[in-house]
This record gives C-alpha cells, structure tokens and sequence, in this order.
C-alpha cells in the first residue's frame, strides 16, 4: 500500500532539512582560511654560467609563494619554510568551505523546491 503523496513530502523535507543542519554544524569545524594556493618554486638565477641554467635539478630553491586574487589582481606573498604549511593548511580549509557552501546552496535548492510544491498543492479554504 503507497503512502499518500503528502506524507512522503513531508518526510523528504524533513529529511533534507536534517541534513542541511548536518552541514551547518560542519562550519564548527572549520580552521582558519585564506584562498589562494601555496606553491613550490625552484628557479633560475641571472648568472648565465650557474648551472641552473644547463640542469633543471640544479635550480634554485625551494621558495615558497601564497598566490591569491584580489580586486581581479594576481597577489603573490613570498612564504618562509616555516610558514609554508600554515598557508597550505589555510588554503585547504577554505577549499573546505567552498565545497560545504556548494553543498549547502544545492540542497537549499532542493528545500526551497520541496516547500513550494508543498505550499501549491495546499488546498486553499474560500472566505
């Protein structure tokens, strides 16, 4: 025997918004943030005679560069060793962030078309 097409909709959005309360939580979690990416350089130096220039191995470093957009500009911040993993860490709590709130606004979605379907298939009482 099916349930009546009402309950099961109930039941659904409720369902979602239990699982929209899960996600909210997950923000509790969260570490510091910062966009951007970390990356790892190894580069050439201006003496043309260096080796650097002849062998890929033989090149500079490793430095360290935290590079971000903002107000549509490239913006890279020279890292120390010791900093490095602080920004990487960063950069993957926000990439965190990014996918809890793409998460979030998708199930939004699929709430706000659950209410709507509720609300137009409530009979409406004549005064």
């Amino acid at each position: 025997m099916r349930r009546p097409e009402r309950s099961q909709q109930s039941e659904d959005l409720e369902r979602y918004e239990q699982r929209f309360l899960e996600l909210k939580r997950e923000f509790q979690h969260l570490e510091c943030f910062c966009k951007g990416t970390v990356l790892r350089r190894m580069v050439k130096c201006g003496k043309a005679y260096c080796a650097c220039h002849d062998d890929p191995a033989k090149r500079h470093g490793p430095y360290f560069e935290w590079t971000y957009k903002a107000k549509g500009k490239t913006v890279n911040v020279k890292l120390t060793p010791e900093t490095m993993p602080v920004y990487r860490a960063a950069s993957k709590e926000y990439k965190k962030l990014k996918l809890l709130l793409d998460r979030m606004e998708r199930l939004s979605q699929t709430v706000l078309r659950h209410q709507t379907k509720m609300a137009q298939s409530t009979p409406r009482c004549r005064s």
